[in-house]
């Protein structure tokens, strides 16, 4: 009798656990339950999609400004060194004109002299600094620093007569501008 008890116990387990699977076991699925639900996984799928699109764009994105922000460093990382060598070429451009009007020294030095210089500026203009024609040109307040005015009958109006400090720019940008004389007719 004792293994029977055991037995119906068993059995009534086992009966439960049936009847429990039997509940949680769900009712088979009708075909508009089937196609609502193909359709909430298309829609979240296209969703995914559009995401990693929409990602994948902004990665490219990322990448071409950063490339153009490292070509743009690399042009102006020498920009400060740039503008220090500027006083020194001017002093040297000053120095130049002064032993040829003086006409001290020898032809040799002065012809010396004007090679370095000449090195010099090829030397930087390799590396982007290039200088801002201004004597003869047209006044451009973009590039042009006017200090004084000159009374002309010879030359256009607004035309740059004079230039008393050379302006640079480097890979295109300007970093001085050149400090200039300009024209202006008799009013």
């Amino acid at each position: 009798m004792q293994n029977n008890d055991k037995y119906e116990g068993f059995a009534a387990e086992q009966d439960m656990t049936q009847s429990e699977a039997l509940q949680e076991t769900p009712a088979p699925k009708t075909p508009e339950s089937q196609e609502l639900e193909l359709e909430n996984l298309k829609k979240e799928r296209d969703g995914l999609y559009d995401r990693l699109l929409r990602k994948q764009a902004e990665f490219e994105n990322y990448k071409k400004r950063i490339d153009r922000e490292k070509t743009e460093f690399t042009q102006f990382a020498s920009l400060e060194v740039m503008k220090g060598l500027l006083n020194t070429l001017d002093s040297f451009d000053l120095a130049l004109q002064n032993a040829a009007a003086a006409g001290s020294g020898s032809e040799d030095t002065l012809k010396g002299f004007e090679l370095i210089y000449k090195q010099l500026q090829d030397t930087l203009s390799r590396f982007g600094l290039k200088p801002v024609e201004s004597k003869g040109q047209k006044f451009d307040p973009n590039y042009h620093q006017a200090v004084s005015t000159e009374l002309s009958e010879d030359v256009e109006e607004n035309t740059v007569i004079q230039e008393m400090r050379k302006g640079y720019t480097l890979n295109g940008r300007l970093i001085r501008p050149a400090m200039v004389s300009v024209s202006v007719k008799k009013g």
